[in-house]
């Protein structure tokens, strides 16, 4: 029997998540499996892995060959290193205190560098709802400023109608007084 590592699929549509198993190679990809190892969950960034370390290097000294997807799985989370150290333990090459102490100068490295990505991208989505927030302050200003034009536009036509209906009320009064002095010329002039 040829076991395999690998990933199990869980959650609802478009929102997977996977259980990393050790498994007969036979069995269905969602079927039965030997044990859960751990977790992974692609949904978040960066992704959440959560992995039985021991239980899992364990696998892979019995023999328990990974898919590609669990191989970087299992890289990303030192199991192959480990495991990689243990074989130079067995070899005579390495002490155990020696593997203990490059496994966690690696971890504490790779932890750092995850903190970093995880820091970067919280600047990243500060920066863009700062970006967000002067665009939204720029527009409501715009928006104030259109209103107030309009506002003042709004009342600037009435008093131009008042203006424009007093000057015109002295034109009518004009024409009609000068009427009758135009007949008293023409009246003069016949006679």
């Amino acid at each position: 029997m040829s076991v395999k590592i690998r990933l199990q699929r869980h959650g609802k549509k478009q929102r997977p998540f996977y259980w990393i198993v050790a498994a007969d190679a036979r069995a269905k990809r969602d079927g039965k499996f030997l044990e859960k190892l751990g977790t992974y969950n692609p949904n978040t960034n960066p992704a959440t892995i959560e992995l039985n370390l021991d239980q899992a290097v364990q696998w892979l000294h019995n023999g328990a060959q990974p898919t590609e997807t669990a191989r970087a799985i299992l890289s990303y989370k030192g199991a192959l290193l480990k495991h990689h150290l243990d074989g130079g333990i067995r070899k005579g090459a390495l002490t155990q205190e020696q593997a203990d102490a490059k496994l966690a100068a690696w971890i504490d490295e790779k932890a750092g560098k995850v903190d970093a990505k995880k820091e970067g991208l919280s600047k990243a989505q500060q920066d863009v709802r700062a970006k967000a927030l002067k665009a939204e302050k720029v527009a409501n200003e715009k928006r104030a400023n259109a209103a107030a034009d309009a506002l003042k536009a709004a009342e600037a036509p009435e008093v131009v109608e008042e203006e424009v209906a007093v000057e015109e009320t002295p034109v009518a009064e004009v024409a009609t007084e000068e009427a009758p002095a135009a007949e008293e010329n023409n009246e003069a002039t016949e006679a």
